[in-house]
């Protein structure tokens, strides 16, 4: 079975809880494929026989490749025998992952929906960081910088407050402050202890790309100096300067999606917590 010649196809993602799973895998997957575009049916929160019905009746209309993340063996069943029916492929995500474990550990599953998404440490961990995150963004609050895990510092347009975001996500109070030149440093950053400070660097050439296009989304096209060759030259070279004098990492995020940077930085990190503990 081939996707038409309109170079789509359907994509259906079936989950009793979030669906996030099945995102995150399928988008992937997808993004192997450069010539066909998925067309996304996201189907979250399926837990009862008639959730199910209007889910088939959408797969019927439309079909395609249908992923899904079930626990209830009824309602697997059912999706299943209609794949099969409409002749269609389908596929659980977590299935084969949790027979290993079970083969493995020697025991069945709890069966419990969205047991990820329980309300536990670490989850408040999350909810904590994400606070001190958004309070610590862009160079906000600094007599605070000693309290987060991770200081991403850089010129404008290195993803720096979405980098944050991401890692608070993962649970890392992270805290962000920009670098401009001829305007001094918080003398906070000159003095941390215990955070981790990367500092996120890019090309010129890369960095006047990207300011163009903001300048343009804001109808902005006067600010000059903000994409002058010479100037985010200058801007690179300070940024570098401050990074060997106070020994902070540097990560190019040049070719770097906010995932990739952010995995960087989370190695880094956990890098350097092994270190401590070793000490």
């Amino acid at each position: 079975m081939v996707a038409n010649n309109n170079n789509y196809f359907h994509l259906h993602l079936v989950s009793d809880s979030t669906g996030e799973t099945l995102i995150t895998v399928a988008r992937a997957v997808a993004a192997q494929y450069a010539n066909v575009t998925p067309v996304e049916h996201v189907y979250p929160l399926v837990r009862s026989q008639k959730q199910l019905d209007r889910v088939l009746d959408e797969i019927e209309e439309a079909p395609g490749i249908v992923l899904f993340t079930l626990l209830e063996k009824d309602l697997v069943g059912r999706l299943e025998a209609k794949c099969k029916q409409i002749n269609v492929p389908s596929l659980s995500i977590i299935g084969p992952v949790m027979q290993l474990f079970q083969a493995y550990l020697g025991a069945a599953t709890t069966g419990r929906v969205g047991a990820q998404h329980t309300l536990n440490a670490e989850y408040f961990k999350r909810i904590d960081a994400l606070n001190y995150t958004m309070i610590h963004d862009d160079g906000q609050h600094v007599e605070g910088l000693e309290e987060a895990d991770v200081v991403l510092v850089g010129v404008s347009r290195t993803s720096k407050t979405p980098t944050s975001i991401y890692l608070a996500n993962r649970g890392v109070r992270t805290a962000n402050v920009p670098l401009v030149p001829g305007i001094a440093i918080p003398h906070q950053l000159e003095t941390l202890k215990k955070p981790l400070v990367v500092s996120l660097h890019a090309t010129p050439e890369r960095l006047i790309q990207v300011r163009q296009n903001r300048l343009l989304s804001m109808g902005d096209r006067d600010n000059d100096t903000y994409i002058d060759r010479q100037a985010v030259t200058d801007e690179v070279a300070f940024a570098r300067k401050l990074s060997v004098k106070f020994n902070w990492a540097l990560l190019d995020v040049t070719r770097r999606s906010i995932e990739e940077t952010a995995a960087a930085v989370l190695k880094l990190f956990a890098d350097r917590q092994r270190q401590r503990l070793s000490e």
